[in-house]
């Protein structure tokens, strides 16, 4: 099989859908592999790794998506990339279509099929090449939110972990999946004070064993997350439902009655976000001020580190790309029920219930 590896095109975005070790490893199970020029310089691997692994560099995008059986990326296809994608092509990246319409209707157009990193499974129901970029906006999302508390970036001039005789910053954890925990680490190292909140009492008593009740936990309701939210410096959001949009945790009327100068950080926003007032942003302009309320809600936020992210992702997405290389599409999809999770567009449609359900309901709003 030919798979081709074009350059990430979205804004600030260095990552790369494949390493030199991926392309070898792919190389000597006798597949042939394309790769844009320039496709790794973001994390410092020039053309020459790529062509000692036995890559062929091409010069254009055109070239990667002319000649390509599978392409691998990183961040969904913009439009322009949607529209060099045929029908006999294989697409496997992050998607996130469920708030994504015009994207959804390019691939649909497209006739291609587009496999998506972040509605794959395991066999204990965890999402594998979700994980690594969950772990990256887990941690990051303490180390921004951390910049956006200081005055000169509008926030309210608060050190995460305070001083002696002056309190910690109060942490707002929304979710206590991979990302929230991976937040709660980083905010508890850095000496704030931490409340994590989740709908599940089993992981809630979880995460109080493993953070050995150095964080509080609390029952999401919504008069919980009000009475939070309004005490906190910063919030973070961190909730998910596999390829559906976002719940709206967070109300316009709960940013109001927010402290002026705390933060948010939607790590949500690739699926619409969970506050009510988010909107995406890009790592030009990361952040917006509304009510008071300084709002990070990048839409690639691992894109910030690409190499930590781009090593993190490679060696979780590699054996489905080997797969998919060996077997071919069809046969690898039928052979892997997990792997048959990612299938998101396929013949011109929507074909995972949770995409296709969350695009419904956006068609209708």
């Amino acid at each position: 099989m030919r798979v081709g590896i074009p350059k990430e095109i979205k804004i600030l975005e260095k990552r790369v859908g494949m390493v030199p070790a991926g392309v070898k490893e792919l190389v000597q199970r006798g597949h042939e592999v394309l790769i844009e020029t320039q496709a790794g310089m973001g994390i410092g691997l020039d053309d020459n790794r790529y062509t000692e692994a036995g890559a062929k560099v091409v010069g254009s995008p055109e070239a990667i998506f002319a000649d390509s059986d599978l392409i691998v990326k990183v961040k969904e296809p913009q439009l322009s990339e949607c529209a060099q994608l045929s029908p006999a092509q294989t697409l496997f990246t992050y998607l996130h279509l469920a708030a994504d319409p015009a994207q959804a209707e390019a691939l649909v157009t497209s006739g291609a099929t587009a496999i998506a990193y972040e509605t794959v499974t395991a066999a204990d129901h965890s999402l594998p090449l979700l994980t690594p970029m969950s772990e990256v906006a887990g941690r990051m999302s303490i180390q921004v939110g951390a910049h956006a508390l200081e005055q000169v970036n509008g926030g309210m001039g608060v050190l995460l972990g305070g001083v002696p005789g002056v309190d910690p910053a109060h942490v707002v954890i929304l979710g206590g999946g991979v990302a929230g925990s991976n937040a709660a680490e980083m905010a508890v190292g850095l000496g704030a004070h931490v409340t994590l909140v989740d709908r599940s009492l089993p992981r809630l008593r979880e995460l109080s064993a493993r953070f050995d009740n150095r964080i509080k936990t609390a029952y999401s309701t919504q008069e919980k997350v009000s009475e939070l939210v309004a005490d906190a410096d910063l919030v973070i959001g961190s909730v998910l439902v596999p390829g559906a949009s976002a719940p709206k945790l967070v109300t316009a009327d709960m940013v109001r009655g927010m402290k002026s100068g705390s933060v948010l950080v939607d790590i949500a926003i690739d699926q619409g976000g969970c506050f009510e007032t988010s909107r995406p942003t890009n790592h030009q302009e990361p952040t917006f001020i509304q009510d008071g309320v300084v709002h990070y809600c990048v839409t690639n936020m691992p894109g910030a580190v690409p190499r930590t992210s781009t090593l993190a992702l490679c060696n979780a997405t590699l054996p489905y790309v080997i797969e998919l290389a060996n077997l071919g599409t069809q046969s690898a999809l039928e052979n892997n029920k997990h792997l048959a999770q990612g299938l998101n567009v396929r013949k011109g449609e929507i074909v995972h219930p949770a995409v296709k359900a969350a695009l419904a309901a956006l068609s209708n709003a």
